[in-house]
């Protein structure tokens, strides 16, 4: 027996064909739901629902399994029916999270969630504590990001499935691996999404990037506002995700009393108490509002940590030699480089030339766990011209010398997946949109967007050729290699450093301290016992010393403490212990 119930306002009467059967459902009722019982139906049967007189049946909105893609039938799917291994587990609080995000699709050549599992020894041996997936809800085509996702509740078949995410998940949680899923809950894909047949999800009353606004304040908005926080909840409850990264918060339009995040903050701490187990939630944002990390009684959002661009913004602009342009602008000093050290973020409230506005707020006494610092991720490699790593960007050296900041700032920090070993593969932008006349958009849209930069459209990669797809993914016979391995030899030193030292534990405000010199290309940033002193010109540079230095990792050889000094060859990086201070 399974029952079928659906929210859609908007039909006047609705069928469920299951089996190729139909089977008429009661409604709607006052708030817009229809619903069935059919009692020969049973996990692993198709089904789609009828609306009006329209003959095509359409999947499920909320459907848990699309087997045969986002314009085939549903499947009916029983969560309950898999068992689970990890009772035992409880995931590493964010404050000493090691985070890493990987794409499905190229984290393997086998694409799989299956085949991913074969490689988280990997990742806990190189001291990593949360995965983050990129989206794995249901979307249009083959492969792709996953940023334009359609049926949010099912799990990609090409990746396996809901069964095998269950299987990924386990198996990360018996390696003492959490794992955090990128959702995406400010528009929907272009193709697939038949939400508007149903019911108002979308409003015209707003625009974003993608089209209308997710409907979060109109007429309806509170089934569609349930229908996310459901789907939230149910990766963390069904799925035992440990917790969302929730994509671009700042496209959502909410002028409700009580935001959709601070709604759904406040539903995640309920199932988290019914579970006796941890969940977070982490959201992208470009507006540099501490009010999304400020708890819900001191009036803020109440989630747990937000993306710092500004930390990437600020390091990417001093280790590159090319004239970036746009909002890099806006950054390019070292100056900005301590600012975000000591104060999180760079435009608190000051004028900002690139948006022509003052930008941002101080973040004041929060603690700086609460914001995610990286220098590689899918957006800042994949939406680069050529998909070009940071390696392959500014040097082996210059790579070296981020890694040092990333993993050791006072941020929370985030790895894309090749980055601990200097993956030589890109990771390019792709797609597989089934509407040829949109792939041929995207294609043309992507070539003209950086040929506007100056870029040669000959080597602007197609999205829509399925070698792009394959160009992007990881090489992991490269990790035995000279450069490749030293490279991860380097990540795991700083990893097991941050891990050691207390005073590289400590994010609360005021701990941090930068001195530096624009001219000469240097800077020094201290926490407590420990001092990274970095070179970035191409000459040997001194910075100022300490009394007691130790010097405990150095990229590259030659560096030299004297009494008051410390001499750096070029493009170096070293890392300094000190008495621990009073």
């Amino acid at each position: 027996m399974q029952r079928f119930e659906v929210w859609a306002p908007l039909a006047k009467s609705l069928s469920v064909q299951v089996n190729g059967n139909t089977y008429s459902l009661n409604g709607p009722d006052s708030q817009g739901w229809w619903r069935a019982r059919v009692d020969s139906a049973v996990p692993g049967d198709d089904y789609g629902y009828l609306i009006d007189d329209d003959p095509k049946p359409y999947p499920d909105p909320r459907s848990l399994w699309q087997p045969n893609g986002v314009h085939g039938l549903s499947r009916v799917y029983d969560h309950s029916a898999y068992r689970w291994n990890d009772h035992k587990f409880q995931p590493a609080p964010i404050a000493s999270a090691i985070i890493y995000e990987l794409h499905i699709g190229t984290f393997t050549l086998e694409g799989t969630l299956d085949s991913a599992i074969a490689r988280l020894d990997h990742l806990a041996n190189l001291g990593i504590t949360h995965v983050e997936l990129m989206p794995v809800n249901s979307f249009s085509g083959n492969h792709g990001w996953g940023y334009d996702g359609v049926d949010l509740f099912a799990v990609h078949e090409p990746y396996g499935g809901p069964d095998a995410l269950k299987r990924f998940v386990d198996a990360a949680h018996q390696r003492g691996l959490g794992v955090l899923l990128d959702v995406v809950y400010n528009h929907f894909g272009p193709v697939g999404n038949y939400t508007g047949k149903f019911g108002p999800y979308l409003t015209e009353a707003h625009k974003t990037p993608w089209g209308g606004a997710v409907n979060l304040e109109e007429g309806g908005s509170h089934q569609v506002r349930r229908f996310f926080c459901d789907n939230a909840l149910m990766w963390m409850r069904d799925y035992h995700i440990d917790g969302l990264r929730l994509d671009a918060v700042h496209a959502f339009v909410d002028r409700s009393a009580v935001h959709l995040l601070e709604q759904l903050s406040a539903e995640t701490e309920t199932l988290a108490a019914m579970l006796a187990r941890r969940k977070v939630l982490i959201v992208e944002s470009d507006l540099n509002d501490p009010q999304f990390v400020m708890p819900r009684f001191g009036g803020g959002l109440g989630m747990d940590a937000q993306w710092n661009d500004d930390f990437h913004h600020a390091l990417f602009t001093v280790l590159v030699k090319e004239d970036l342009g746009g909002y890099y602008n806006d950054f390019n000093s070292l100056e900005y480089l301590a600012k975000t050290l000591k104060e999180t973020f760079v435009y608190d409230g000051m004028y900002s030339q690139y948006r022509n506005r003052h930008h941002g707020r101080p973040v004041g006494n929060l603690s700086q766990h609460r914001f995610i610092g990286f220098i590689q991720n899918h957006d800042q490699v994949g939406n680069r011209a050529i998909g070009d790593r940071l390696c392959e960007t500014v040097g082996v050296n210059r790579a070296k010398i981020a890694a040092a900041f990333v993993l050791l700032a006072p941020f929370t920090p985030l790895l894309f997946m090749g980055e601990e070993w200097a993956a030589s593969t890109p990771f390019q932008y792709f797609a597989d949109h089934e509407d040829k006349e949109l792939a041929r958009l995207v294609s043309e849209g992507r070539k003209r967007e950086f040929a506007s930069f100056g870029w040669d459209a000959a080597v602007i990669p197609d999205p829509e050729k399925p070698e792009t797809f394959q160009r992007s993914k990881l090489n992991w016979d490269e990790l035995s290699r000279s450069t490749h391995a030293e490279m991860l030899s380097w990540y795991r030193d700083l990893i097991r450093l941050r891990r050691c030292t207390p005073s590289l534990n400590n994010g609360e405000p005021g701990n941090t301290s930068a001195s530096f010199n624009e001219e000469e290309k240097w800077l020094c940033m201290r926490r407590g016992s420990i001092v990274v002193a970095c070179n970035l010109s191409e000459e040997e540079r001194t910075t100022p010393g300490y009394p007691q230095m130790h010097l405990l990792l150095a990229s590259r050889q030659g560096v030299a403490l004297q009494e008051k000094s410390v001499k750096l060859p070029p493009e170096c990086v070293a890392i300094i212990s000190l008495p621990d201070p009073d």
